[in-house]
């Protein structure tokens, strides 16, 4: 017995066979209790050129190279993102001392910024250059912008970004509720909200103009 979903296709694919419009289909199927997300998806699948049977459009594939792609890209992001923010800390730390800090502990800050420092001048540039190329390539095949391990990812940072932007906060009021505010306490909060905010504010525009392209 057919799926309910290729019951949907094969509806869909007879209607555009009889000359309906992708308009007139979508309500009628509204009207039989069908999710917009769902048909959607299906009315998408097709071109609108005219022609005696309906055109289907290219879908997007998932090839080893790209998934490649993207899991260097995202991965150097994270990597970038990490060692960037425990460089602030560090620098914060510099600035701001803790007078109970030993010798011992500024030997372990300046190992961490080296560290932190060499880290940044790989990853950085490895995400940067694979971004623009990724870019380029979605430029010139734009159903690549379909890609679902591209998709997957952009999500599942997006995910991130949110739980430690609420984590961030979290922690500020439970600090703020207890007086127990500083400098150096508010500055590493704001390292952490401006890391996880730009990534979640880029790719949430990122995933915006994809809907709005398609």
């Amino acid at each position: 017995m057919a799926s309910g979903s290729q019951e949907l296709e094969r509806f869909v694919y007879d209607a555009l066979s009889r000359g309906e419009s992708k308009a007139s289909i979508a309500a009628a199927l509204a009207g039989a209790g069908w999710r917009d997300e769902q048909t959607r998806g299906v009315l998408d699948a097709y071109a609108d050129t005219p022609y005696v049977v309906p055109i289907p459009k290219p879908r997007a594939s998932v090839s080893a190279r790209e998934a490649f792609l993207y899991l260097v890209m995202f991965a150097a992001l994270y990597f970038a993102a990490w060692h960037l923010g425990s460089l602030l800390f560090d620098l914060i730390n510099r600035a701001w001392p803790d007078p109970a800090d030993t010798g011992y502990a500024w030997q372990s800050i300046e190992r961490s910024i080296r560290w932190s420092t060499a880290a940044l001048i790989i990853t950085f540039p490895v995400f940067a250059y694979v971004s623009h190329y990724v870019s380029r390539d979605v430029a010139r095949h734009p159903i690549r912008r379909l890609s679902p391990v591209r998709r997957w990812l952009t999500y599942l940072t997006l995910f991130v970004a949110a739980t430690v932007l609420i984590c961030d906060m979290t922690t500020l009021v439970f600090n703020v509720l207890g007086g127990e505010l500083s400098i150096r306490f508010v500055l590493k909060v704001l390292v952490v909200a401006a890391i996880a905010g730009s990534a979640f504010g880029w790719y949430l525009h990122d995933l915006r103009r994809e809907e709005v392209d398609a």
